[in-house]
Parts: C-alpha cells; structure tokens; sequence
C-alpha cells in the first residue's frame, strides 16, 4: 500500500473513519450493530491510501481520540461504567483527550470485581454467548482474575497485531525464500493470559508457520530445528535462557536457523545474552511485552535500544503519574492501557502493575508510533524502615559496587536475580541464581572483609536513591535499621530462588 496524499484534516479524517451515526450506541443491541474497530481501520486505510501505523501522529491521536469517545459512549450502557465515568466527568460527552484522562483509573481491583463472578462490568452480557475467558495467576496482586473477550474481536487484535509483527520483525530476520518458523513455550498455558494472548498473536504472522511448542526441553527444541528455514521462538526468561544449553549437538546450519527469541516477562540477564549469541551467531533477542487487556502492548523492534514501540491502533498507550495525568518525555510513571478493539466489554485506563518510561515517538517513513521503555512491576519496591527502594535501581547500584570493589562481576554470572526481603527475622538477601555457584561463594568471601557483603550492598542501597530520599536515609539509619544484608549464590535450579507457578522470577520476594 502507497502513500497518497489526502486532504483531510486529522480531525474530519477521524470523523471520516467513525462517523456521527455510529458514535454514540444506547443500546446493547446497537453495540452488537456496530462495525468492528478493524472494519473502521481497514477502512480509513483504503480511504486515505496508507497503512494506519505510516499515518502521522496528529491523524493517528485523532482517530484513537474518536474511538475513545465512543468507547466511553459504549461503556455507559453499563450501569457500573456509567457511574464511574458520570462521577468523574459528568453526564455529557468525553470528546478530548483532556476529558478522557479525568476519568479514574481502572486498577487491579476495580478489574477483579467487574469481569469476575459474577461479572457485573460487561456491557454485552456474558448469555449472548461469543465470549472466551482468559484468567490470570494475580502475579503482582496476589488475587486471580478473569478477563472477558469478545472472540471475534479477540480475533482481529491477533490478525492486527501479527500483521504488525510480520512487516515490522519477521521481515527484517526471517530471510529467504522457503518455509519459516515461530513458536512459543507459553502453547500449553491456555488459560493464563499470556500464553493464550501471545499464541494468538503469533498464529497470525502471515507467511509464517506455527508452532505451539509448550514446555521447551532439549528434545523438543532440536526436533523443531531440524526443520528446513528461519525460526523464531517466544518464551519467558526461563525458558528462553535454557535455549543456550540446548545447542550442543546441533548442526551449523541448525544454529544458524535460530534468528529470533523474544522474551515475554521479565529481564535478560547480561550473562544469558552472552550465552545465547555465543551459541547462536544469527541470533537476535527481542522483548515482547504482553499483559492482560494488553496481548501486543509493546514490541522491541531495535536489539540495541531497550526501547519498546506500541502497535499503532491497538491500544491507548498512557504513562502516568499518581494523579492520572500524563508524564513528560523521560519521566517514569504508571503503564495504563484501554484496549481499543473492545466494543463488546471495554476496559477503560486499565493500570497494569508495570512502571515505564515514556519515550519520544518514533517517527519515520514506514511507521509512526508511541514508545515507551520497561522499568520494572510497580510492585518491584522494598522497605526499610520510612524509606523506600526500587529494586531494579538498587540492583543496577549493588552490581557496579561489586564490580567496582572487584569481588564478582555479578552481570557476568548471574542467570537470576532476586531480592529476598523477611521483614520478621529483619533481612535483606540479594540471591544470585548462577551455574557456577559451587566455587563462588569462596572466592567471594576471600575478596571481601570480615564484614562480608553488607557494606556493599547498604552503598548500593544508598546509591540507588534520589536525592530527596538520600536525605532520610544514610548508611547509620540503614545499619540502625536492625536489618542484616547480604548476597547468595545459588544454583539456578535451587529452591532458594521463588519461582511463581508459571515459572517467573519475581525480582522482590517481600516476606512479612
């Protein structure tokens, strides 16, 4: 598809893509009327002669502007909705942006009680049948919930999101002119929301085959590459760092098939990376960043930038500070999405539990589009006395206090991370999961001081904190604290290291 021009201004082609007539739905019955979302963007694609994601920022807010309109419109149907929205905004139209972003937002417990049980958010009732349920462990919340999609809608997010996929990743490293490959770990999970949203996802790529693979083992992963073309493989952390151990064995040309792996929760340790490109010299490593009411929200298209590009159309992507307004360009805050392909049971300014970055947009000739950079689960904060710590900042700190000091290159080593905190015996442990845990822990102790690891995780600590809160907190307050610090070395499969029951790595375990 070619640019043409197109004359329109971005808020008459909005108006163009959802007319008057179709903005504003009274009824349940008007909502099941209502042309898809897709319908309306492969219509304005025809229309303006470009792809959605070439559009330019300004006609892209302008229709996602639109949609949130009759979004909001829709959701009103719902008693519960309406309450919530009139509450905030009042009885008349949400037309802007500015009024979108007064309405509250949806976090994990508002979500919980409205599409759990008795599901009493839905706007197209659970009876009209269509539906499919996607639950959630409560990963960051600790409670399960369960998510309520439209099939058909659920549907065409996966073939918009593939397609994306295709042209924009699959394209540039899934080279040739023969059969080509993508699988993902996750197949088996059917109900939990990432393996079912992402082998939806991944079973629309056109041109490409795939594979529901399930639990990698060895056996499995050297039978699906002995399979003529490029490949492509998605998992989490876990299962894509076992990767690297499974190339022994296999064929040059066998290795040279593994092109793409992307990682679905999580972070990469450097020594995992390491490991996978000395074992695969073809191989790039690419985070896919799915959630719940989220199944693409963002995509790293660069394996150089940790920059994460969002799927123009899919989804309002918002950053947010604690008052629900949005940050600037650099500043952290909030993830909050609303599912845009969400006639039948919208979900408006879902707060996820992932802190991010905003990032400026990318702008070029083939895609424009938000981005934004992972930071870590918003629940990813320890507590020593009055003062508060990110763990991703603390352990970026405590890693450069013990490079710098020459004890252990922790990057170098570790394959996991966590940070164990037992508030009731007053410890703070840093558990490394590395395979080289049998002769560490002694050469460890004969670089440190009588005092072990504690100075250097407590200069750490310190390092990891603003200014502001550098003025509460200081190395007498943290040694007065009661609290003993220190560092572990484990093997990776030890049960030392709290894994969730799909496998994950929760970054602080919080003990009370």
């Amino acid at each position: 598809m070619t640019m043409r021009h197109f004359a329109l201004s971005p808020r008459d082609c909005a108006h163009h893509v959802l007319p008057e007539t179709i903005l504003h739905p009274c009824t349940v019955d008007d909502v099941l009327a209502l042309p898809s979302f897709l319908a309306s963007l492969l219509h304005a694609q025809t229309v303006i002669g470009c792809r959605i994601d070439e559009l330019s920022h300004d006609i892209q807010a302008a229709i996602v502007e639109r949609r949130l309109s009759q979004l909001v419109s829709i959701a009103r149907i719902n008693p519960l909705w309406r309450r919530r929205i009139d509450s905030a905004v009042g009885t008349g139209p949400v037309d802007n942006y500015e009024q979108f972003k007064a309405l509250p937002l949806t976090d994990k417990e508002a979500f919980q009680q409205m599409f759990t049980e008795t599901r009493p958010g839905m706007v197209v009732p659970i009876d009209r049948c269509g539906f499919e349920i996607v639950a959630s462990g409560g990963t960051s919340s600790g409670k399960p919930s369960e998510t309520v999609y439209s099939l058909d809608e659920l549907q065409e997010t996966y073939r918009w999101a593939g397609d994306f996929m295709g042209r924009h990743i699959m394209a540039r490293y899934l080279t040739g002119s023969g059969a080509k490959w993508v699988a993902t770990t996750l197949a088996d999970y059917q109900m939990w929301s990432s393996g079912t949203m992402v082998g939806g996802v991944l079973q629309k790529i056109p041109s490409v085959n795939y594979i529901g693979a399930g639990p990698m083992s060895r056996e499995v992963f050297q039978r699906m590459m002995s399979y003529p073309g490029p490949k492509a493989i998605m998992g989490i952390t876990r299962s894509i760092a076992l990767l690297a151990s499974f190339a022994d064995g296999l064929s040059g040309e066998a290795r040279d098939s593994f092109r793409i792996a992307l990682y679905g929760s999580g972070v990469l340790t450097p020594k995992v990376r390491a490991d996978l490109r000395q074992a695969y010299s073809s191989l790039i490593v690419l985070s896919y960043f799915a959630a719940t009411q989220a199944e693409t929200i963002g995509l790293q298209l660069d394996p150089e930038s940790p920059v994460l590009t969002a799927v123009p159309g899919l989804h309002l992507v918002e950053v947010v500070r604690p008052d629900g307004q949005w940050t600037e360009i650099g500043e952290e805050g909030e993830l909050v999405v609303t599912r845009l392909f969400g006639n039948a049971t919208p979900v408006l300014r879902y707060k996820i539990g992932d802190r991010v970055i905003r990032r400026p947009d990318l702008q070029s000739p083939g895609l424009n589009a938000v981005q934004f950079e992972y930071v870590g689960r918003s629940g990813d904060f320890m507590h020593i006395g009055d003062t508060q710590y990110s763990a991703p900042q603390a352990l970026a700190a405590i890693t450069a206090e013990f490079r710098q000091r020459q004890v252990l290159d922790i990057d170098s080593v570790a394959t996991d991370a966590q940070f164990q905190i037992d508030r009731a015996k007053r410890q703070l442990h840093l558990v490394i999961g590395t395979p080289e845990a049998a002769s560490l822990p002694t050469q460890v102790a004969m670089r440190l001081g009588p005092e072990g690891s504690s100075p250097l995780i407590i200069a750490g600590l310190l390092q990891s904190l603003s200014v502001f809160d550098a003025l509460e907190a200081n190395e007498t307050s943290l040694r007065s604290s009661g609290y003993s610090f220190a560092i572990r070395l484990v093997d990776p499969r030890n049960a030392d290291l709290v894994r969730t029951a799909f496998g994950k790595v929760p970054l602080v375990v919080d003990r009370i």
